[in-house]
């Protein structure tokens, strides 16, 4: 998160923003473990969608966060600053790697065309065999060519611009102004980072 901090506090003038990650109550580092009642969880830092994505494994359970998405629907896009197709890539392949069985639930589902019915569950064997980018066989270089070509035919999201500034801050709005509102900003004209999504 301190680096997604970095990238977005110059373009959105946020100068407020500290970029140490202290907005958080507690940051995680790859391979860290922490109880969740009876449960213990371990964190996976999975870079390439943004470089802050972590998905969080419970025993034959992982809540894969903005990586995979349904077989029949692909991979999360990684054209965001600080994104990165060739390190999604490897942090899918990560994921991949855990045993055939482990059950992997969605961040997202946008629904594949043909399919009515929102789903949300798949497991690592069925990701291997079917999932449309990176089922096995795949290669990184082919992953990164087609995830550039698909990822410059997206538009931003349409909830882009609020969702970033308030992310950043863990969750909280921007500090009130002098007339005791808080503002999300919209840029007029993008910096060179915006751009990179904008377009």
């Amino acid at each position: 998160i301190r680096d997604v901090q970095r990238i977005f506090r110059p373009v959105f003038a946020m100068d407020d923003l500290a970029t140490d990650g202290s907005d958080f109550d507690r940051l995680f580092a790859d391979g860290e473990r922490f109880a969740l009642g009876d449960l213990t969880v371990e964190v996976m830092h999975v870079p390439g969608h943004t470089p802050a994505d972590i998905a969080y494994r419970l025993g034959d359970a992982v809540f894969v966060g903005d990586t995979l998405f349904m077989p029949d629907y692909g991979t999360a896009r990684a054209d965001f600053p600080g994104g990165d197709a060739r390190t999604l890539y490897r942090s899918i392949r990560r994921v991949l790697s855990l045993p055939d069985q482990t059950r992997l639930f969605m961040c997202h589902d946008y629904k594949a065309p043909g399919r009515d019915e929102y789903r949300w569950e798949s497991t690592v064997d069925e990701q291997r065999r079917t999932s449309v980018h990176v089922h096995d066989g795949v290669s990184e270089a082919a992953f990164v060519a087609m995830r550039e070509a698909r990822d410059a035919t997206l538009s931003a999201p349409k909830l882009l611009l609020p969702s970033i500034q308030v992310n950043v801050r863990a969750g909280r709005f921007p500090p009130a102004e002098t007339n005791g509102a808080c503002y999300l900003k919209l840029p007029v004209q993008f910096s060179p980072a915006l751009n990179e999504v904008m377009v």
